[in-house]
């Protein structure tokens, strides 16, 4: 009996913290930026309130000094000379893992997931650390060009 009741107070101690991550729920308000909420590791709203562009994202997915992600990740765009692509996940079919709202919150923050990734938070200004002078209190991507990544990556199913 008592070796019951230990296994149901477990399984019950188990059952809360997996209640606990799967309804992570948070609201960001970050200096200057639009401020977004976070639910179930998604950011849901467009921080923009519009769809944005994916010709505009492929763009910036592959331009050095904006998103860049062809150095870190494997992407379908072969004319892109100097890519790495090995060191972040394949975002070949990242439209079909995951949703938009699911992309969105891994580019505006992604330590919000994975406190240890080195990706960087592409709509964040507070809480970084070594940030160029002439970079401080700008976000590395605008909501919109944010918006414009979302929409690209959205794509790749």
């Amino acid at each position: 009996m008592r070796q019951m009741r230990l296994l149901t107070a477990c399984l019950a101690g188990t059952a809360a913290m997996l209640a606990a991550t799967v309804s992570f729920a948070q609201e960001i308000r970050d200096a200057n930026l639009t401020p977004y909420a976070v639910k179930d590791y998604a950011i849901e709203k467009s921080l923009t309130g519009k769809p944005g562009d994916p010709a505009k994202g492929r763009q910036i997915a592959t331009t050095s000094g904006q998103g860049n992600c062809v150095i870190c990740h494997k992407m379908p765009i072969p004319e892109v000379a100097f890519r790495i692509g090995n060191v972040g996940p394949d975002l070949t079919e990242v439209g079909g893992r995951l949703t938009a709202a699911e992309i969105r919150m891994r580019i505006v923050n992604p330590k919000l997931l994975n406190e240890e990734t080195i990706m960087p938070a592409y709509y964040r200004v507070t809480g970084l650390n070594r940030v160029d002078k002439k970079a401080q209190g700008k976000p590395m991507l605008s909501a919109e060009q944010v918006e414009d990544l979302v929409a690209y990556l959205s794509t790749l199913k």
